[in-house]
């Protein structure tokens, strides 16, 4: 993710205009995803969070329509649906 972004771009990240992946249960690794809306309600199996510690408490059922924010390089469901956002300026890893 790129440190420093354009007020366009963090506008259009905020609405969903840059890239997305649809994922259910199919696990999601090298990944970079700064946002992860849950469609219908999604129980993670395992999640892997940069620069955030105790990312294992969210190893639980989310309801719908919940999104969290935050780096995330990985996450596979048991069950449910989900879209992962990433970053739309191409700068990947800073």
């Amino acid at each position: 993710m790129s440190l420093i972004d354009n007020n366009n771009t963090l506008l259009r990240e905020q609405l969903g205009k840059g890239a997305g992946v649809v994922f259910t249960t199919a696990a999601q690794t090298t990944k970079d995803f700064y946002a992860i809306h849950f469609v219908t309600e999604s129980v993670i199996a395992s999640i892997t969070m940069a620069n955030l510690t105790g990312e294992s408490a969210l190893q639980t059922t989310i309801a719908a329509g919940t999104v969290i924010f935050g780096r995330c390089t990985a996450i596979t469901l048991t069950s449910g649906l989900a879209i992962g956002y990433t970053e739309t300026d191409g700068k990947t890893g800073e």
